[in-house]
């Protein structure tokens, strides 16, 4: 049994992270415990992987939920993420409380001043999420809201999963990184890389833990290089430098005498705009049915693992809400070709 009930900030919040990551796959898997909730698509399209936890305790992604069940309380199940997404997307488009508030403040408003109508009285600010058998006995994911003054129920039916098959759908083990760069909400990617791909199959990403991170496409007759400069770089858990002093603290370094990481992968431009998606939300207009621009994001973390992976650790906003992270595969490079795109 499960049983949740989502404020409409919280609605938007999942609807933004449920959006993107359909476009890398049909089906996701779906892990429910009393503390959290996550959602693991693996070697998806183009090899993507994408996995995501949200905290489901106080100030989290439901204003409060109830699970119970004969594995220790944990559920998994896999469900279609189009269904889900377009579920999400008749209840939350549309209603809006007509306020200009972010979504961080919304949320923890309702939070605290929502009414809570828990037994299953279904008001304009909530959302019931729960797990029932319908259709003649068919396990679904159940959501029940309100748009307007018309009731909306969905059934979406789940293939319900034993709880110990959630060892084949953990995130992949990945070596530690040589760059991980901090990008703030000022300096989407995603605008960029949208135009790259129409020129290159190919992109070559070169960061450097001095804050710099270059995106190159190579076309037949041109090369376009689009430069970041004041990245944060973040040293915990990356690899020491090859040469100069050894670090020992990220608030004692000494950049005159030690050498800054640097690395370069060559990833498909089309794989790297999957990963970005998210960094386009919505969130439905008040008083219309369209939807606006809305960043559910607080920041991500590029972390680059030379000739194995970039990921992409993105925390939602607020943060006590969780975070998900992308995996993207990326193309061998010998050491001559590193040295060389340097």
């Amino acid at each position: 049994r499960f049983k949740a009930e989502l404020a409409s900030e919280q609605l938007q919040i999942l609807l933004s992270l449920i959006g993107p990551i359909s476009r890398l796959a049909q089906h996701c898997v779906v892990f429910l415990d009393k503390k959290c909730v996550r959602l693991s698509i693996r070697d998806a399209m183009e090899g993507i992987s994408c996995f995501c936890e949200l905290n489901a305790a106080n100030d989290g992604i439901f204003l409060q939920h109830r699970i119970e069940s004969i594995a220790n309380d944990e559920i998994v199940f896999e469900i279609d993420l189009i269904q889900w997404k377009t579920a999400l997307q008749s209840i939350a488009i549309g209603r809006n409380d007509g306020s200009s508030s972010t979504a961080d403040d919304g949320l923890h408003r309702s939070t605290l001043n929502n009414k809570r109508n828990y037994n299953g009285l279904l008001t304009k600010t909530t959302t019931i999420m729960k797990l029932a058998k319908r259709h003649g006995g068919i396990p679904c994911l159940c959501l029940d809201g309100m748009k307007g003054s018309i009731e909306v129920y969905h059934a979406i039916p789940i293939r319900v999963m034993r709880a110990s098959d959630m060892q084949n759908h953990l995130p992949p083990h990945i070596n530690m990184p040589d760059v991980q760069l901090e990008i703030t909400n000022e300096k989407p990617l995603r605008i960029v890389v949208e135009r790259l791909k129409s020129i290159a199959p190919h992109v070559y990403i070169q960061g450097s833990m001095d804050g710099k991170l270059i995106l190159r496409v190579d076309a037949d007759a041109s090369s376009i290089q689009t430069y970041f400069s004041r990245l944060i770089p973040r040293f915990e858990d990356t690899k020491q430098p090859t040469e100069g002093h050894q670090r020992k603290s990220s608030s004692n370094l000494d950049r005159e005498d030690m050498t800054i990481n640097s690395c370069t992968l060559k990833l498909e431009t089309k794989k790297l705009l999957l990963s970005l998606l998210w960094q386009q939300q919505y969130q439905s207009s008040p008083n219309s049915n369209s939807m606006t621009t809305l960043s559910t994001t607080s920041s991500a973390l590029l972390c680059m693992v030379e000739n194995e992976m970039l990921v992409l650790h993105v925390l939602l906003q607020p943060t006590s809400v969780g975070f998900f992270t992308y995996y993207v595969p990326v193309h061998y490079l010998s050491a001559s070709s590193q040295t060389s795109q340097l």
